[in-house]
């Protein structure tokens, strides 16, 4: 199905003059531990001047229940309604590459359609990679960097050795990305996703320090210029924060150590711990956080 036949599905806003473009993608609504992939896309969006080129139908993909719009009111009148939106936009980095964002909620319906979309405007821009960005709940101490893991059909596994390997065989819930994933590459379009580990006991606070490892990962992986300076300068600053929080509480410092412990015994592992933790562990620990987050 070609983009010109998918205007129920979305609007188009602008048609910019694309060079092989980097499709990063970024959507609310999945795991996003220590608002590290939404931290990450507002620094990315916040650094050269973007413009909307495709709006996706709301009405279609959103259920406005469950992300109510925004209303306006001055003095009792109700003057207007904020619609969440989810849109790509065209910007540049550093170096003047071009890059292409797809970025607010992931849809609640008609998942395939969206894929089929996303994909015919990846094919129609020659999109020579496309770059997801997430962060999860681990087990890892703040005290040590944030690393990165990450996923890719088999097409693009090659891409997954360059970040980190998540050893074993895991089952858990799926976003959109995951379908994006497989879509891609039935396409023949390089694709993967960058997750940071967040530790989890920060995981229902802003962790900036996982926005600038996934920043940093982009770039590298997708050879763009990015500056995460602002992201280490709040990195440094939300670890001090946690570091006075654990100093009062001896069973989050020996907790804290054994994580130390653990991480830098088992280097190399993208996981960070000896034994990778089973699919049924990682489901339960993202089901615990998403639970914190819906309350």
């Amino acid at each position: 199905m070609s983009p010109d036949g998918l205007t129920e599905i979305f609007a188009v806003n602008g048609e910019p003059a694309l060079n092989r473009p980097v499709l990063v993608i970024a959507l609310e609504g999945w795991v996003d531990a220590g608002l590290g992939s939404t931290t990450a896309i507002a620094a990315l969006l916040g650094q050269e001047p973007t413009s909307p080129v495709i709006t996706f139908n709301g009405e279609h993909f959103l259920d406005q229940r469950a992300r109510r719009p925004v209303a306006h009111i001055i003095n009792g009148v109700t003057s207007e309604l904020t619609w969440p939106q989810t849109i790509v936009r065209h910007g540049q980095d550093a170096a003047g590459a071009d890059v292409v964002y797809l970025v607010g909620p992931e849809p609640d319906f008609h998942w395939r359609a969206f894929t089929d979309a996303v994909v015919g405007l990846a094919k129609s821009w020659r999109v020579r990679m496309v770059v997801g960005l997430g962060a999860f709940p681990a087990p890892a101490p703040h005290t040590r960097p944030v690393k990165l893991a990450a996923t890719a059909p088999p097409a693009s596994a090659h891409l997954i050795e360059r970040v980190g390997i998540v050893q074993g065989e895991l089952e858990v819930p799926a976003g959109v990305m995951s379908a994006l994933e497989l879509a891609f590459a039935d396409a023949a379009i390089p694709v993967v996703t960058l997750w940071a580990r967040v530790p989890h006991y920060v995981a229902g606070m802003p962790f900036p320090e996982a926005s600038a490892a996934l920043v940093e990962g982009l770039a590298s992986m997708a050879d763009l210029t990015f500056d995460s300076t602002g992201l280490r300068h709040a990195a440094d600053s939300a670890r001090r924060q946690v570091d006075q929080l654990i100093a009062d509480n001896h069973e989050h410092q020996a907790m804290v150590h054994k994580l130390e412990e653990s991480i830098d015994a088992s280097e190399g592992n993208a996981m960070g711990v000896d034994g990778v933790p089973s699919g049924d562990e990682i489901a339960a620990e993202l089901e615990e956080f998403l639970r914190g987050e819906e309350q």
